[in-house]
């Protein structure tokens, strides 16, 4: 099969991704394989290529919100046949017996293993998923919008939960990209008022389009005091501001598996019991839930489109580091 793969980090202005002929993925025991229709992509995939998350194996292929139809199941395989539409997202496997699966909490098992991370990826004609992993898709939701559902969707959600988002809230988001547009898509069906920052001003006018109550720079606050808050956005100048913006009480979620550094802030931007929390992956819970949230709202999300190409991938990274993205960046398949 055809597969684009990272033989080493590097800057995306040297385009390191190559395609690379490899054998068509057999399953293993308890796998399905999937024929891949379109896979978006993520700005971990960028943080992986250029190396600020270091890898873990290489080469490798990246990408890890695939979205196919069924090919080949491994035999006692149950629940999934060929032909069935599936997605595959970045959680790709856990041990199930570590303190953290027992008690509900798998995103955080020290055995997990991540798709595009520790294995094989959907920058490919065919990607392997342990069948548990895999995620069955929301009928009448094309393959273009539902690949970026499957890593900036989920996270999305599950960072307005760690934030402890209630319904009717003061949302802010800070950064803008595709987790965050969709992100403010649940909010609003929450019945929240949501504040988005970002630095650009064609994202400030996006937010307002899709029902953000304001949307403004990164050095001007929120006009209230924000309830809970979510950073999406991989910088910790970031992370203060929206700490400087939260109620007493309040807390900001990090969305993000790499971030610069928090700078210095004085204590009383983290007094009167506000909260910092991390975002670690996602459970597959989360997953199921939003995915069936996704379909009711319905969550929609602007594409841009690349051929699953060594040039078509190549083109989505350096777009996405350039800032350029106006939706969210999805490869399709040929034909």
């Amino acid at each position: 099969m055809r597969a684009i793969a990272l033989p080493a980090p590097a800057p995306v202005d040297r385009r390191p991704l190559r395609e690379v002929d490899l054998p068509d993925p057999d399953p293993a025991p308890n796998e399905i394989v999937l024929a891949v229709t379109a896979c978006a992509v993520c700005r971990t995939d960028l943080q992986l290529c250029e190396g600020d998350v270091p890898a873990r194996a290489l080469p490798i292929v990246l990408g890890h919100q695939a979205v196919g139809s069924v090919v080949r199941v491994a035999e006692g395989v149950s629940g999934w046949s060929i032909g069935d539409r599936a997605g595959v997202g970045w959680l790709g496997w856990v041990d199930g017996t570590c303190r953290f699966c027992r008690s509900g909490h798998e995103n955080l098992c020290p055995s997990a293993r991540f798709t595009g991370w520790d294995r094989n990826g959907g920058f490919a004609d065919q990607i392997a998923v342990t069948a548990d992993f895999a995620f069955r898709l929301p009928d009448g939701v094309p393959d273009l919008q539902a690949a970026p559902l499957l890593c900036g969707g989920i996270i999305g959600y599950r960072s307005l939960r760690v934030a402890g988002t209630q319904r009717g809230d003061r949302l802010g988001l800070y950064g803008f990209g595709a987790s965050a547009r969709q992100a403010l898509q649940v909010g609003r069906s929450w019945g929240c008022e949501v504040y988005v920052t970002t630095r650009s001003e064609r994202d400030r006018g996006r937010a307002l389009e899709l029902g953000a109550a304001w949307a403004g720079p990164y050095d001007e606050r929120p006009p209230v005091a924000l309830d809970a808050a979510v950073t999406f956005a991989p910088s910790g100048d970031v992370v203060v501001a929206a700490l400087r913006a939260l109620r007493p009480g309040g807390t900001v979620a990090i969305n993000a598996i790499h971030l610069d550094r928090i700078p210095e802030f004085p204590y009383e931007l983290l007094w009167e019991e506000r909260s910092l929390r991390s975002v670690a992956n996602y459970t597959r819970g989360d997953g199921r839930a939003f995915l069936r949230l996704a379909q009711d709202i319905p969550v929609r999300s602007d594409v841009d489109v690349f051929p699953l190409t060594e040039s078509g991938v190549n083109d989505a990274l350096a777009a996405l580091s350039a800032g350029v993205v106006a939706g969210a960046a999805v490869l399709v398949a040929d034909g």
